[in-house]
């Protein structure tokens, strides 16, 4: 990692984001730390995915300026966000697999975009990756169409670990699984941060995932980041939304574990 990002991985201020005259992000500041899993909640089409691919340069902002690792990202530093798009890593929602391809041309997929090496070294890495997300070198033969959900996840972060990167972004990463499928993928992802060292920005919903795996926690909504820290400071946040979403109907059953 490069020493002139300092103590942040991703540092995002004033950033204004929008569609047509529909403002989505609006004067936004945040800044996650280096090593910790930051996860993003916020309301459904409240804007966490737009920020989040904002900040991976596939949307351009209206304003404001975006730095991953020391590196300003935007729309008038293309050169600048490919050279720190070797940085990061992305699993996107639904895991987005190519289906034509087989599980382990999906991990190499990154690799031949970006590197020149053997067969036999991209199978080997593959592998390596493979088995590093709890699947097995066989399940590399295989097409997405034969893979349960939690298998396309954890094929999607092989993918997204293939470059070794040093930032990793999750867009909902247990939806659509049951609930020991997203634990064991919860667990997954708390090991793997802490045995490489990894930035995780996580965007989710998902009460469980916000509250066993991430360090810090940021509410969206109105377009700002209008509450940041440890779970335990989001249940004493006042504001109205935050309130709502963390002590509301379906919270109750995480109470006990979130006080």
């Amino acid at each position: 990692m490069q020493d002139s990002a300092g103590p942040f991985a991703i540092r995002v201020s004033d950033l204004v984001v929008g569609f047509g005259k529909r403002v989505v992000i609006d004067h936004l500041a945040l800044d996650v730390r280096r090593g910790e899993i930051l996860g993003l909640v916020g309301a459904s089409g409240g804007g966490k995915s737009v920020l989040m691919r904002t900040i991976i340069g596939l949307v351009p902002p209206q304003g404001g300026t975006i730095e991953v690792m020391g590196v300003t990202i935007g729309s008038t530093h293309e050169r600048r966000t490919q050279t720190a798009a070797g940085r990061w890593g992305i699993l996107f929602q639904q895991g987005a697999l190519f289906s034509s391809l087989t599980v382990r041309q999906n991990v190499q997929f990154p690799l031949r975009e970006n590197l020149t090496m053997s067969d036999a070294l991209l199978d080997e890495i593959a592998n390596a990756k493979l088995e590093m997300v709890g699947l097995q070198p066989e399940d590399g033969d295989k097409f997405p169409s034969e893979l349960s959900g939690g298998m396309i996840k954890r094929a999607a972060l092989a993918r997204a670990l293939a470059l070794d990167p040093a930032i990793v972004f999750l867009d909902e990463p247990t939806s659509g699984l049951d609930p020991i499928a997203a634990g064991d993928f919860d667990t997954l992802i708390k090991t793997l941060q802490k045995t490489l060292g990894l930035t995780v920005f996580m965007v989710t919903h998902d009460l469980a995932s916000l509250n066993t795996v991430c360090d810090r926690v940021a509410a969206l909504a109105d377009g700002k980041i209008v509450a940041i820290g440890p779970m335990p400071e989001l249940l004493q946040s006042e504001h109205p939304w935050v309130r709502a979403y963390f002590h509301g109907k379906r919270s109750l059953m995480l109470q006990p574990r979130m006080n």
